[in-house]
């Protein structure tokens, strides 16, 4: 099958290039000419921001993909700059997704496998939510309503049957070139002791291992099924459960604790948001549907290492 990845250098994108092929597909790597030296090996890469209406149809028009996989995003920004990487994702998200959607059916592919994340969800009702809770596109910071948002209109678009859709919604990820791998940046704050554990850091967490998040892109490109799926570890977990264990992976101080109303002062909203009132993801559509299940049931296994 010819397959196009587009994000081929990210933590998914990079190693899913080689995981398809090593399964005998045809692959295409989609990079900005920017990143045009850390493509991954493939059949042909092919250069395009898909941000560029233009250059994106003449990319996906000259590989001439069967499904074309949408790993896109800015996060690689984080470091240095976080606002500028999260309104570049959300632009990815709705601009990209167009892009890509119009640039595949015009080169005649059939399907489309699109990234989108597992912790987006209102958090309301039960600790562990399937894919039809509502997201949280109400959110009373700025930044992360925005940034629902974009992840809402990106599976509209992904589902509204152009091609044969399915949103892979990726738990938080842990592995190689991760935040919480061992040189990550959440592990740093952990290290230096600058995460501390909110109130009763009641907020639950779905994690996933990159390799499962290739696994699960792999089998949506093979699969029939479409829809939403939430592709997560069977361990959803509070944050009183994973952040002393991740600390403690990393030889770090047990992380402080702090009364929950000084927490978005010291972390701000978003952290704070995660570690004592997000909702974690139920996988059973994933497994009945797509017939994908995680290789690596829980992050106690390996959270905090490489």
């Amino acid at each position: 099958m010819r397959v196009l990845v587009a994000g081929a250098t990210g933590v998914v994108g990079h190693p899913l290039v080689g995981a398809l092929r090593a399964r005998g597909h045809r692959v295409s790597a989609l990079v900005r000419q920017g990143s045009r030296a850390r493509a991954p090996e493939a059949d042909e890469v092919v250069v395009a921001d898909a941000l560029d209406r233009e250059a994106v149809l003449s990319a996906v028009s000259a590989a001439r993909p069967e499904v074309v996989v949408h790993q896109l995003s800015a996060l690689r920004l984080l470091r240095d700059d976080p606002p500028e990487a999260f309104a570049r994702t959300a632009r990815l998200r709705v601009e990209g997704t167009a892009h890509l959607i119009e640039a595949a059916r015009a080169a005649g592919a059939r399907r489309l496998v699109a990234q989108s994340i597992a912790f987006a969800a209102a958090p309301a009702g039960d600790p562990v939510l399937d894919e039809d809770a509502p997201l949280y596109v109400d959110a009373p910071d700025p930044g992360w309503a925005s940034t629902v948002r974009a992840v809402a209109e990106l599976e509209r678009q992904v589902t509204a049957g152009a091609l044969e859709g399915v949103v892979l919604r990726y738990g938080t990820l842990y592995g190689p070139r991760t935040a919480y791998a061992r040189t990550g940046a959440t592990a740093g704050s952990v290290q230096a002791g600058r995460l501390p554990l909110p109130g009763g850091g009641a907020g639950i967490m779905s994690f996933l291992h990159v390799e499962d998040a290739v696994g699960a892109a792999v089998t949506a490109v093979e699969s029939d099924a479409t829809g939403v799926f939430h592709v997560t570890d069977d361990d959803p977990a509070p944050a009183a459960q994973w952040l002393p264990h991740l600390a403690r992976m990393l030889a770090a101080p047990s992380p402080r604790t702090v009364p929950a109303d000084l927490a978005p002062r010291l972390l701000g909203w978003f952290m704070t948001h995660q570690l004592t009132s997000a909702r974690g993801a139920a996988n059973d559509r994933a497994r009945t549907v797509l017939g994908w299940k995680p290789t690596r049931p829980s992050w106690r296994d390996g959270l905090g290492q490489e």
